[in-house]
Parts: structure tokens; sequence; C-alpha cells
């Protein structure tokens, strides 16, 4: 089978001008993948991890569209900030859509833990398969 391997998602991106916020002079953040508490207090956790892995499941079934992409810089920090989540794609299936909410609840204590959702993941990798009708 196939095996997906994720790094550092601000090191293996191209950094492209709206995908970073500079902070501070130099310090350049990727806000559209960071949880409230990274962009409000700079605090970076596991939490903040599942935070990010949400986006990237998000990316996914969206193809690559950047997140927050209708929105410049400091419109996204606001919604973030605010608790707006990212809508559901079009051809994300719900199970899929509640694993990204858990991933962006506000208080990170409250975000699914990822050994959680690798288990829902495979379960759900190994279950019937359902086919999407992506162009429709």
């Amino acid at each position: 089978g196939l095996l997906v391997k994720i790094g550092d998602f601000g090191m293996s991106r191209d950094i492209y001008s709206t995908d970073y916020y500079r902070v501070g002079g130099h310090t350049m953040l990727p806000i559209r993948w960071m949880p409230p508490e990274s962009i409000m207090y700079r605090k970076f956790s596991t939490e903040s991890d599942v935070w990010s892995f949400g986006v990237i499941l998000w990316e996914i079934f969206t193809y690559g569209k950047q997140p927050w992409f209708q929105l410049g810089n400091n419109e996204v920090i606001e919604c973030i900030t605010q608790g707006r989540v990212l809508e559901r794609p079009r051809i994300c299936p719900k199970e899929v859509y509640d694993i990204m909410l858990g991933c962006w609840q506000r208080e990170p204590q409250q975000r699914l833990n990822i050994k959680d959702i690798q288990k829902v993941l495979f379960a759900m990798g190994k279950a019937t398969p359902v086919y999407l009708d992506i162009l429709g």
C-alpha cells in the first residue's frame, strides 16, 4: 500500500508570501496552519500539531487549496482567534470533517489525540470504499 509521511509542513512547502505572516521584523509564521494559542501566545505543543494536521486533511480534500485562500493574513488571524474554522470541503465525507473539527477545538486539551486520529483513519481505510463523484 501507499504510506503518507508528513514532516515539518513549514519546511516542506514552497514559501509563498501569502502562506507566511511576518511578525517582529524577521520571524515568518505559517498562520493559516496555526491554532489560536500559537498565533496569540507563540505557544507550540503536540496539540498545536494536531490543529495543523486538521488543516493538512482539509488541504487533501480541497486538492491543495491554500487554507483561508479567500482572505488576507490579517483576516485569517482574526478568523482563527475568533473561533471560526475552515468549511467542509465539497468532497469530504462527514466522518473525515468530524476529525478535522476535533483537531480544531479551541481549547488544546479538547483536541483529538493523534493516536486516536490514526485509529479512526485506519479503520476508515479498512471499511468498504466510498466512491465520490468529484466532477459533479
